[in-house]
């Protein structure tokens, strides 16, 4: 299957892509919530059982350690995240937890995360997860669980196979996976963010922040940014003239604003990309890219509707 017709499988109906790879840890006992509280940027301790969130995890200055996505179950606390947060997300918990009624487990061989994603992703389901995005339910096949773009199913891993044979749906590329996730504006750590990012520079703030809890870890500078600040760089779309890759830097006259992020040539936008630029660089503003000084128009994200 080429990718043009991938990419219109995700539009139009749905793929199946594995994310099998992505860092996974299993935290249980009963301080379990109340210590992760402390250490990520959103409310953990209000999460319901069938709820999730999205959170940051920063450095005592606020910048992003990495991100992750937390689901709530009636006993335990599900984290997945990029591999390389993984480690250092296990060694705060191992450190931090000591004392406290808090057990943590790295099941990333043991679990697979097959991403259903299009407007179908649903209907392949027996029983749908909640429609809110992390919301999430036990199937026949897993544990099925609303994302932006539809469903992901955590299964065992040695399942993975049979599941993927049950759900009668065809597999992608990454490739045409990760274009669907930069027409929708959501950056991905370590390509668009990396640890000199502020969660509200990447345009997390809502998704990512709670203004409400309590303490945790990087607190201060978040709060003292969104109240009284204004971040430095924003992540902003760019529809290129040609296409570019990822670490080609982003000029305004002869000043650098920053580097591309995420790139792909999209079906249906043409090249574009995602960066983080300095705020000098504002909405329908025309920027050169590349050694070739390629041009593209800094756009607001997401690209198009979803």
């Amino acid at each position: 299957m080429t990718v043009t017709s991938d990419y219109e499988l995700l539009r139009e109906r749905a793929g199946l892509a594995d994310r099998s790879a992505r860092g996974k840890l299993l935290l249980t006992g009963a301080e379990a919530a109340e210590f992760l509280q402390g250490q990520v940027s959103n409310d953990v301790e209000a999460l319901t059982p069938g709820q999730g969130c999205y959170a940051t995890f920063l450095t005592p200055k606020g910048k992003m350690r990495g991100d992750m996505r937390i689901l709530g179950g009636e006993d335990w606390l599900w984290i997945d995240t990029e591999p390389a947060t993984l480690a250092a997300l296990a060694r705060t918990v191992k450190m931090y937890s000591i004392g406290r009624e808090v057990s943590h487990r790295d099941v990333t061989p043991e679990r697979a995360i097959l991403s259903l994603i299009g407007p179908a992703a649903r209907a392949a389901l027996e029983t749908e997860p909640p429609p809110v995005e992390h919301g999430h339910v036990e199937g026949e096949h897993g544990l099925y669980v609303a994302t932006d773009l539809g469903v992901d199913v955590i299964c065992a891993a040695e399942d993975a196979g049979e599941v993927r044979a049950a759900l009668g749906i065809d597999e992608v590329s990454e490739q045409s996976a990760e274009c669907r996730r930069i027409e929708s504006g959501r950056p991905r750590h370590g390509l668009d963010t990396d640890a000199d990012t502020i969660p509200q520079e990447a345009g997390l703030n809502e998704r990512a922040v709670s203004f409400t809890k309590g303490c945790y870890v990087g607190q201060e500078t978040v709060a003292r940014l969104h109240y009284k600040g204004k971040p430095n760089r924003h992540l902003r779309g760019l529809r290129l003239s040609e296409p570019a890759a990822h670490g080609d830097p982003v000029l305004l006259g002869e000043r650098t604003l920053g580097n591309i992020g995420s790139a792909c040539l999209s079906p249906q936008y043409g090249p574009i990309a995602l960066a983080l630029v300095r705020r000098e660089a504002s909405l329908g503003d025309t920027v050169a890219v590349g050694a070739g000084g390629a041009l593209a128009e800094v756009v607001e994200l997401p690209f198009g509707p979803s």
